[in-house]
């Protein structure tokens, strides 16, 4: 029993307690580790083993089960991915096909599409009828393909449409090599559109380059494919294609740039008219003749790429090109036509038929006005340094007679009587004078001519000279600029400026004393209609220059000019005065060569700043015409003066235009005292007239000083210089 109880008690073993929890500190340590020294060297390439991490994650799992969960993982992102691609890809389907749909409801019904009419005509005829000049479509009748040299047509198929005849109106692979191009080029470099697509784009669509109007350009051009042949359509093409200068269709490129019809153009010529498509403003041979010369070598190299022609027949078309290119027309009534075109959406907004426009221009006035002008500057253009100059000649109810922009249309089409803006000098200051005539003075007025400091701003006389007393009418006719701002001053630059846009001034003026002097820039156009009131007694006038616009076949009338009576601008004692004054000018003042025989006239010249413009404007009861010459980048002439050149060029013009005609008087210029007449537009008047001073007649003495122009800041800084305003 004794041994039975003893064993049941048993063996009692030592219990060590927190033994799961110290075990790690329990474990070795690598760096405890004893390491045996090896008689070999270290390999230092060998990177050091990492301790093997605590397992934490309890058993392992078998092997290959992680790689068949990563497996799934897998199929479940990519079954997702398609899944949502799909999702997307049909809603841009969706996306697409509504597009199309909201596209196509914004068209014309296709069924009511037709071609339309080409760009219409418009004729502008002179006073006479004669045709001055016709803008638009040129003249020109459809050609049919067999009529035309084949190499034509396939001339534009090479270099716009290689595919034409294997597409159904849009061709994916030229689209897809243009965007490749212009992604290897960083740039528009190529474009996708087919003959097809770029005759919808010409007959139904605008030029603007958006989504909606592309897309639309596909759907026409698809019904196009659908409606007509192949041959129609290239056909049609070649038709309505702009090809710059106004030429729409090839008969009348041909006939523009060429002077023959397009069934006999050669290879060289075909080449060029089907390079002017990609640009037909920059590329025109009238204009740019190397630009389409250039062109033309690659569409000869295109139609020998495309066997359309031999290598043999390009080389020898780039080699010796027969371009006969008819140079523009250097006729001033170009000019004339451009202003036209400019005011007529004024008139008759958009243009969508053929019509002619009945203009007020003389045919004789203009050429006799253009010869004038062209003349004079080549006789002495060199000389004075005067490169550019214009004329306007108008009645003084403001009808343009004749109108020159410069000397040579072809070499640069920029209207200097309409569209320049230079500085009017003394040309500006019979404003002036009329301000101070209606505040009270008289042409007796007596004022200083003497040295004048205006807030450091000292204006000099053309001569350098100063006179002391003068009459208002001597200062006039002498130009001098002391007197002129002096009156400016006096009136306030405010009354001045009010005083030119009454009368028909249109710019901008700035309201400063040196506006006496004519430092704000005007345009030759409106310069001479604001001199028109004192020629028609006093009323507005407003230079036009259409008088009616109708049909071609003459059945309807789109535009005629009313017959409202004019405002008046100025009282009959002031157009008497101010004539009185400016009729001076030509018998003692600064335009003494300015003479009609027979005929009263008056006028002023002007000289700006650095004699960089030239001008005189004269006017009698049947004409005014002014004259500007200059630089059309503003660099200062040879001193050309207003009384030099300018009023040699008037007076050539003048002399010509009134031979033959019955003199009348102007306004206010009868000599006597009483002026039976002042008023043209109204009832006539007596209005009495200070008698003609004898101080009129006999020029005064000069007071010399020795004052001179210095550099200034002040009102303006110094905004004149030595010989400010000129004559």
């Amino acid at each position: 029993m004794a041994w039975g109880q003893k064993k049941r008690s048993g063996r009692k073993e030592p219990v060590f307690s927190g033994f799961a929890a110290s075990l790690s500190e329990l474990r070795i340590n690598p760096l405890d580790r004893v390491t045996i020294a090896d008689d070999k060297p270290p390999d230092r390439r060998a990177r050091p083993r990492k301790a093997a991490a605590p397992n934490t994650e309890g058993p392992r799992r078998p092997p290959g089960e992680g790689g068949r969960r990563a497996k799934k993982r897998t199929r479940a992102r990519l079954s997702r991915l398609f899944y949502w691609g799909a999702v997307l890809a049909l809603w841009a389907v969706i996306a697409v096909v509504g597009l199309l749909i909201y596209i196509g409801a914004h068209l014309p019904p296709i069924q009511s599409l037709e071609i339309p009419k080409r760009p219409p005509t418009i004729q502008v005829v002179a006073a006479d009828g004669s045709v001055l000049a016709t803008r638009g479509e040129m003249a020109g009748n459809n050609v049919l393909l067999k009529d035309v040299p084949s190499y034509l047509p396939n001339a534009f198929i090479a270099i716009e449409d290689r595919r034409f005849y294997s597409h159904y109106g849009v061709d994916p692979i030229g689209i897809l090599r243009a965007a490749v191009a212009n992604v290897l080029h960083f740039g528009v470099s190529q474009g996708g559109s087919t003959l097809t697509q770029q005759l919808a784009k010409n007959l139904f669509l605008t030029q603007e380059r958006t989504l909606e109007r592309k897309l639309q350009e596909v759907e026409l051009a698809l019904w196009l494919e659908r409606k007509h042949t192949k041959a129609q359509i290239l056909e049609l093409y070649l038709n309505r294609v702009y090809f710059g200068s106004g030429a729409y269709g090839v008969e009348a490129a041909a006939q523009k740039y060429f002077g023959k019809p397009a069934k006999n153009v050669t290879l060289a010529e075909a080449a060029m008219l089907a390079g002017l498509v990609k640009s037909p403003s920059r590329l025109a041979p009238d204009r740019n003749p190397e630009g389409a010369e250039a062109r033309a070598k690659i569409v000869l190299a295109a139609m020998a790429d495309a066997h359309l022609i031999t290598a043999q027949q390009a080389h020898a078309s780039a080699a010796q090109p027969s371009y006969a290119v008819k140079p523009a027309s250097a006729g001033t009534t170009n000019y004339v036509a451009d202003w036209v075109g400019d005011v007529l959406d004024d008139l008759v907004g958009q243009v969508d038929q053929n019509i002619v426009v009945e203009t007020t221009i003389d045919p004789k006035l203009q050429s006799v006005a253009e010869a004038a002008l062209i003349d004079e500057l080549a006789a002495k253009s060199v000389k004075f340094n005067v490169s550019q100059g214009a004329l306007v000649a108008m009645t003084p109810d403001g009808a343009v007679r004749a109108m020159v922009g410069g000397r040579n249309y072809a070499d640069s089409q920029f209207n200097r009587a309409t569209m320049a803006k230079r500085q009017p000098g003394s040309a500006f200051k019979p404003f002036v004078y009329l301000a101070a005539i209606e505040a009270g003075l008289t042409p007796e007025t007596i004022r200083q001519d003497a040295p004048l400091d205006v807030k450091g701003w000292r204006p000099e006389n053309y001569s350098h000279e100063y006179f002391g007393a003068v009459t208002l009418t001597q200062a006039l006719a002498m130009s001098l600029n002391t007197v002129a701002v002096r009156l400016g001053l006096e009136v306030g630059a405010a009354k001045v400026v009010r005083t030119a846009h009454r009368l028909g001034i249109t710019s901008k003026l700035e309201t400063n004393a040196s506006i006496a002097l004519g430092t704000s820039e005007v345009s030759p156009l409106e310069l001479v209609g604001a001199y028109a009131p004192f020629a028609n007694g006093g009323y507005a006038a407003s230079p036009h220059v259409v008088e009616r616009i109708r049909t071609v076949d003459g059945n309807k009338l789109l535009y005629a000019r009313g017959k409202e009576a004019p405002d008046r601008v100025i009282d009959p004692r002031g157009v008497a005065m101010m004539n009185t004054m400016m009729e001076q000018t030509l018998i003692s003042g600064t335009a003494r060569k300015a003479e009609i025989p027979g005929w009263t006239a008056a006028g002023k010249t002007g000289t700006s700043q650095d004699f960089r413009d030239a001008w005189f404007i004269g006017y009698t009861a049947r004409l005014v015409t002014g004259i500007w010459l200059g630089n059309d980048d503003n660099t200062p002439t040879r001193k050309a003066t207003g009384g030099g050149l300018p009023v040699e060029v008037w007076t050539r013009f003048m002399r010509a235009a009134h031979q033959g005609v019955r003199p009348e008087p102007i306004p206010g210029t009868q000599r006597g005292g009483f002026l039976p007449e002042v008023a043209q537009f109204g009832q006539p008047v007596d209005v009495p007239v200070p008698a003609a001073s004898p101080a009129v007649e006999r020029q005064p003495q000069p007071v010399r000083t020795n004052v001179r122009p210095e550099a200034a800041g002040g009102l303006d800084g110094w905004l004149v210089d030595r010989l400010f305003g000129g004559h």
